[in-house]
Order: C-alpha cells, then sequence, then structure tokens
C-alpha cells in the first residue's frame, strides 16, 4: 500500500503546476520527495517552498497526513463512511497499526484517533497564527500555521518558511508549540488516549504498563538529550543565542532527532559529540505506533533493562511492578538486530555510491532516512540517483519494515512453536 502510495505520490508532483518556473527536478527527485512524503521523514532534495508551488506543497502535506495516520488507517475510515464492512483480518492488520489492545474495539478507537488528530492539528495550527498572521498577513499566516501543524505533529519535517526554522530559535511560541505537537506525535495514540483518560479520572482509569515505560523513557531521553547539547554547544553552535535561547534551542534539538526533523540551530556548526548523539538519538526514535521511526523508545528500554537483569543476575524482567513477557524480550531484541543490519547496509551502499561525501555526513543521513526523521548535514541534494535510491528504499523500509516484521511473528506459528527441542547448553555467548 505503501508503495502504491508512493506512486501516486510522484505522479501528482509530476503534473504541470507542482513545480515553480524553472525548477527542473528528474523523476528521480520526484519519486525521492514522495517517498519522504509518505514515509514522513522530511529529506528534501530542494528547499519545498522554494521547489514547489502552493498546489505541490499541499500535495506533500496531503502524502504526509496519510502516512502519518497510516494508510490502512484511512482506508478504513473511507470504508466506515462509505459503509462498507471491514473484516476481522483487515481489524487485526489496523490494530497491530495503530497499537490496539483490543482488535474488536479497533474501529471505535480509529474514529477517536481522527477527531483526537484534527483537534490537536488545529489547536497547535491556531497557536501558531499568533505569530505568523502579523508576520505574513492573514491568508498566507494561516497556510504556514496549518501547514507547520501537520508537518509537525505527523513528525514529518517539512518545513515552508523563508529561512526555515533557524529564525526561530529563541522565539518560545513557534519552537514550543512545534516541540509539542512532535512529541504528541511520537508518544503514539495508545499513549496519548490512555494519558488523557487517566487524567480525566485518574480513580477509574489507570496509566498502563506500557505507557508509564514510554512516558518515563521519552522523558529521560529528552531530558538527557538536552543537558548534553546544552554542554557541547553552548560555545559553539548556541553560542550566538542568549541564555534562554540557549536552552530552547538545546531542548527543541534534543526533541526533533526523535523523528521530527525539524532545526532550529545549523547543525553543520555541530561539535562531532553532538552529532553522534543526534544519530543516537535519531536511531532510538520515538514510541511504538506513533507518527516516529526509530527502533522505538519501548523497544530501547526493554534492552537497557535486559542488560541490567544480566548484570544483576535476575531472569526476569520486572516494569513496574508487572513481568515483561520474555517473548517481548526476544522481539526488542529482533526489532534492534533488524534495523541494525538496515542501517549498516544501506550505510555501506551510501559509501559505494557517494564516496566523495564523507564517512560522517552519510551515517548521518542513513540513520535520518531509516528512522523516518528529515535531519541533514547538507547533504541530500548533493546524492546521485544512486544514493538517492538507496535513501528510498532506507525511509521505506524503516517505515514498515521491523512492524511488519513484528506483525510476522504474532500471526504465523512455527514448527518451533510446537515441537520441543533439548536444550543446548554449550553455545558461549559474549
Amino acid at each position: 500500500m505503501y508503495l502504491l502510495g508512493i506512486a501516486l505520490g510522484a505522479g501528482a508532483l509530476h503534473l504541470p503546476g507542482m513545480t515553480r518556473p524553472g525548477v527542473d527536478l528528474s523523476v528521480v527527485d520526484l519519486i525521492f520527495t514522495a517517498t519522504s512524503a509518505i514515509c514522513i521523514t522530511g529529506l528534501v532534495v530542494a528547499d519545498t517552498g522554494e521547489a514547489f508551488t502552493r498546489l505541490g506543497q499541499v500535495t506533500i502535506l496531503l502524502l504526509a497526513q496519510v502516512g502519518g495516520l497510516g494508510i490502512l488507517t484511512f482506508g478504513t475510515l473511507l470504508a466506515l463512511l462509505t459503509g462498507r464492512r471491514v473484516n476481522f483480518s483487515e481489524r487485526q492488520h489496523l490494530a497491530q497499526q495503530v497499537n490496539a489492545l483490543d482488535v474488536g474495539g479497533v474501529l471505535g478507537l480509529v474514529r477517536i484517533i481522527f477527531l483526537y488528530t484534527f483537534v490537536a492539528q488545529a489547536a497547535g495550527a491556531l497557536l501558531l497564527s499568533l505569530r505568523f498572521v502579523p508576520q505574513f498577513g492573514l491568508g498566507e499566516g494561516m497556510y504556514q500555521s496549518v501547514f507547520h501543524a501537520i508537518s509537525a505533529y505527523n513528525n514529518a519535517g517539512f518545513v515552508v518558511l523563508p529561512g526555515g526554522m533557524l529564525p526561530y530559535a529563541q522565539d518560545p511560541l513557534v519552537s514550543g508549540v512545534i516541540a509539542l505537537l512532535i512529541v504528541l506525535g511520537g508518544l503514539g495514540f495508545l499513549v496519548q488516549l490512555n494519558l488523557l483518560t487517566h487524567l480525566a479520572n485518574p480513580r477509574r482509569t489507570r496509566l498502563m504498563v506500557y505507557s508509564r515505560l514510554t512516558l518515563v523513557t521519552t522523558g529521560a531521553l529528552l531530558a538527557l538529550g538536552a543537558a548534553l547539547l546544552l554542554a557541547l554547544e553552548w560555545s559553539g553552535a548556541l553560542a550566538g543565542l542568549g541564555t534562554g535561547g540557549k536552552l530552547l534551542a538545546a531542548a527543541f534539538q534534543s526533541v526533533t532527532p526523535r523523528s521530527g526533523g525539524f532545526a532550529t540551530v545549523d547543525l553543520l556548526a555541530l561539535a562531532p559529540g553532538s552529532v553522534f548523539l543526534l544519530i543516537a538519538l535519531m536511531f532510538i526514535g520515538a514510541n511504538s505506533g506513533s507518527t516516529g521511526g526509530g527502533i522505538k523508545t519501548s523497544t530501547f528500554a526493554i534492552l537497557l533493562g535486559s542488560a541490567w537483569n544480566l548484570i544483576r543476575g535476575r531472569t526476569e524482567l520486572i516494569a513496574f511492578g508487572r513481568r515483561v513477557m520474555p517473548e517481548n524480550v526476544v522481539r526488542a531484541g529482533t526489532i534492534t538486530t533488524i534495523y541494525t543490519l538496515l542501517v549498516f547496509t544501506g550505510f555501506f551502499l551510501m559509501l559505494v555510491t557517494n564516496p566523495a561525501l564523507g564517512f560522517t555526513p552519510l551515517l548521518f543521513e542513513t540513520v535520518s532516512a531509516a528512522a523516518t526523521v528529515g535531519l541533514s548535514l547538507d547533504v541530500t541534494h548533493r546524492l546521485n540517483d544512486a544514493g538517492l535510491t538507496v535513501l528510498c528504499a532506507l525511509m521505506y523500509l524503516g517505515r514498515i519494515g521491523p512492524v511488519t516484521f513484528a506483525l510476522a511473528l504474532s500471526l504465523r506459528e512455527t514448527p518451533g512453536s510446537v515441537i520441543k527441542y533439548p536444550p543446548e547448553r554449550d553455545i558461549l555467548v559474549g
């Protein structure tokens, strides 16, 4: 389905009136743009605001909206609107996509997701309009507000502001709203709904262990990332900002590698340690069932917990007074292994196809694509067609690969789950 969306998106962007006069984008460039949009990445071969007309920009935004909420989710909504019955198999796949715990109630959850998404994006656009309408006028200001609210909530990373996000590095309204929308989109629908219902009625609705795990891990990563960036770049990339601006910019740059793709500082001015930190944050990514990519925070938390268990000599992983099932630990390791192999393979191909662009920029670009983030060290537009093709594959697989594999594991029974073989204790590990 995502491949079909990419094909339709590239075809739409190839129509007359989508690019500005004098802009020459090849077929590969348009396929890359459509892939980046529907895989909610945000990597671009040309400035979106300068290369595409208003119609082209709206097309990219619609692709990002569809990709952010999920093609299956949109298909289900259309089925509900047209009266078509959604069968059990479709409900199973949909439940996996939105991380629903109950297949029977997944259609009601889809309705809630669309309503909640609309309200969150509308609220974000309204807040952004307080800055953009006085700056650009009513029509253009509202367009900028709606575009960036949708782009931020879906963790798409597309920007059409003149000069990008850099002029707003010390603007608490714009940076704060964009960062909040990125975090909300990256939390995942299940966590958001669970948190809202708990806050509305804490006595009758409890926070799930999964929600607690993701919220604690997300908060810890955001705080640690901001603190490290502040320490590393106080006299570096943040040197030209005031104290408040430094705090805001460091916090924002800790949020955006989680899959947001926006930047309020010049990434080329970052120290090597900061670049490595962003790569690590991109690799971890957002939460399961969200608009973000990466291996996911819950996966990272389970891996850390498992390592700590091994150090302490424990056999069971406990989270908030509950035992984590062994199959979830195995799944976390499997997803991380697949993701690591994906990044290593993509990075090798990038080095082979574009060796002149350098080791670190290509590694940064590779992880950004695989984790569907969209940050770049000014490399994307300099890649040849082979490199752009590799990134297209990374964005596509990064969006659906580990999730699809986990779905296959959960729905298919293998002979090994029925036949029990004798254990072997002579295999050395570590």
